[in-house]
């Protein structure tokens, strides 16, 4: 188990040492660590909103209480909450669900939606001068979809107050960056994989008008200390965030990515995924080598109310102590499962079963997001 730092009071005072500066953090020595790398905390929000589990809003909260009861085997586990009594009843599916309350804490800050993904802090760190984490503050629009975000939106700046760590706001040309995490996965050594669906479609949820290939690049290197960008084509059907990386490709390690694959050719994600494959074919990392390429099966398309949802195997988290990996009923669980247990020898493969969470347009790593641990200084 990685040990956490000594944790902060969630409504203890705003530390005199809290900065917002303007300067890009890779100037000042940081990068944003892989996944895989040790993490100090994951955070969720905890649902509430109804409109994102339309008549299923009770049953999601027992599927957060087991992503809680496997997380808070290896790492703190920091929820956002509306309220105390919204804490109260998180309080109490916890208990009820066998999580360790004692790895839990609560940070009482109003949330629009529970999608710590896409709307929580992006984390960066250094080792020198001393070691020291930070948030690269992205701007959240709701995917440039909906209409209620404004308190998403500032959640990472109440945290850098509460966590008493600097924030880095991303301004790019003048302009506040909107970036979500579901959009991009980086491999903690100089590689970011994203997709030109999501942050270059110009006439859908269009985050930052005008932006091209070159700015997003640009973006990346100064915030995320990422010199190399794979652009892959397009999501997968059903994504109601117009094509993020996190359910079609992820690194799993420094030189390796799980890619997902449609054998069905007439299934709607067979052309866009084998194209996607085709592009890796061609894509190198920071270093110059080429990526190393794991297929990952897709589970048999999955509706609700006559929707399609976008179910993935690739929206897997990756935790302290275990990999989470969404599973849908579906014969390819055990197959997806068998594929990555093989990639991550250092921890277990758990399934997270998603259907119900599906119906919400997400699954288990849209819903986490890590606060790495701090270097060793």
């Amino acid at each position: 188990m990685v040990s956490a730092r000594q944790p902060l009071s969630p409504r203890g005072p705003v530390s005199s040492r809290v900065k917002t500066v303007n300067l890009e953090p890779a100037r000042a020595g940081f990068r944003m660590p892989a996944e895989w790398e040790p993490h100090e905390a994951t955070w969720l929000g905890w649902p509430h909103n109804a409109n994102d589990w339309p008549g299923k809003l009770a049953t999601i909260h027992w599927v957060y209480g087991e992503i809680v009861r496997k997380l808070a085997d290896g790492e703190r586990v920091r929820i956002l909450v509306q309220s105390r009594t919204h804490e109260d009843r998180a309080r109490r599916v916890l208990t009820r669900a066998g999580a360790d309350l004692s790895a839990v804490e609560f940070f009482r800050i109003a949330t629009d939606r529970g999608w710590a993904r896409d709307f929580g802090p992006m984390f960066v760190t250094r080792d020198r001068p001393v070691p020291e984490a930070a948030i690269a503050r992205f701007r959240f629009t709701a995917w440039a979809r909906y209409p209620d975000w404004k308190k998403d939106d500032r959640v990472p700046a109440k945290l850098a107050s509460r966590l008493a760590c600097r924030s880095f706001p991303v301004v790019h040309n003048g302009r506040n960056v909107v970036l979500e995490g579901g959009s991009i996965d980086v491999n903690g050594a100089g590689t970011v994989l994203t997709t030109e669906e999501c942050l270059l479609d110009c006439h859908v949820q269009v985050r930052n008008p005008g932006f091209r290939a070159a700015d997003y690049e640009s973006v990346f290197k100064e915030s995320l200390g990422v010199t190399n960008v794979v652009w892959l084509n397009k999501g997968i059907a059903g994504d109601d965030t117009h094509g993020h990386v996190d359910d079609v490709c992820r690194f799993v390690n420094p030189t390796t990515v799980v890619l997902c694959q449609e054998r069905n050719s007439h299934d709607a994600n067979y052309r866009v995924l084998a194209e996607n494959r085709e592009r890796l074919e061609n894509a190198t990392l920071a270093n110059g080598t080429k990526i190393e390429v794991a297929p990952l099966p897709m589970p048999a398309p999955l509706y609700f109310d006559g929707r399609r949802l976008p179910a993935s195997y690739a929206n897997f988290y990756i935790a302290n102590t275990a990999v989470l990996v969404p599973t849908f009923n579906d014969p390819n669980d055990r197959i997806a499962l068998g594929i990555l247990g093989e990639l991550f020898r250092d921890r277990p493969v758990v399934g997270i079963h998603a259907v119900d969470l599906a119906w919400g347009f997400g699954t288990v790593h849209c819903l986490t997001q890590q606060q790495p641990a701090l270097p060793a200084g």
